[in-house]
């Protein structure tokens, strides 16, 4: 098997569209009309999936977290420490909360945490070099 891509079920599709799309940059793929809005970023699929619609789809009930959550991240990387600064502070003034300011950890990673409108977790962070000069291991 081959990863494909990973998913959100979310409350509101608007709002994590615009959130994903006109603020992290995400590229939507189809119509944002729809029950599953396919988004692509760095060529990974990134799925957002109406709870309603999901539930539907299943016939099950599921349990939801309000507000903040630590059940994932999201991890978008940077070329650069002043890139995880700006992208913090863009982020944050469109209406991303913030979790951790930019800092540099110990083990040599800037990094910081933003969440999305529905809480979840998404870490900026950069080696302060290319992404194709990142040791994976590293982080």
């Amino acid at each position: 098997m081959r990863l494909d891509g990973f998913g959100l079920l979310v409350d509101d599709m608007g709002k994590m569209i615009r959130f994903y799309r006109d603020v992290l940059g995400f590229e939507i793929k189809e119509d944002e009309n729809t029950s599953n809005v396919y988004l692509v970023k760095d060529e990974t699929l990134f799925l957002l999936y109406g709870r309603k619609d999901f539930e539907k789809m299943t016939s099950r009930r599921y349990e939801y977290i309000k507000g903040l959550n630590g059940h994932f991240e999201i991890a978008l990387y940077v070329d650069t420490f002043e890139e995880v600064d700006g992208a913090y502070k863009k982020a944050v003034e469109n209406g991303a909360t913030s979790v951790l300011e930019p800092e540099l950890e110990p083990w040599g990673q800037r990094t910081c945490y933003i969440a999305d409108p529905e809480g979840n977790l998404i870490e900026i962070g950069s080696w302060n070099r290319p992404y194709e000069e990142k040791n994976l291991t590293e982080g």
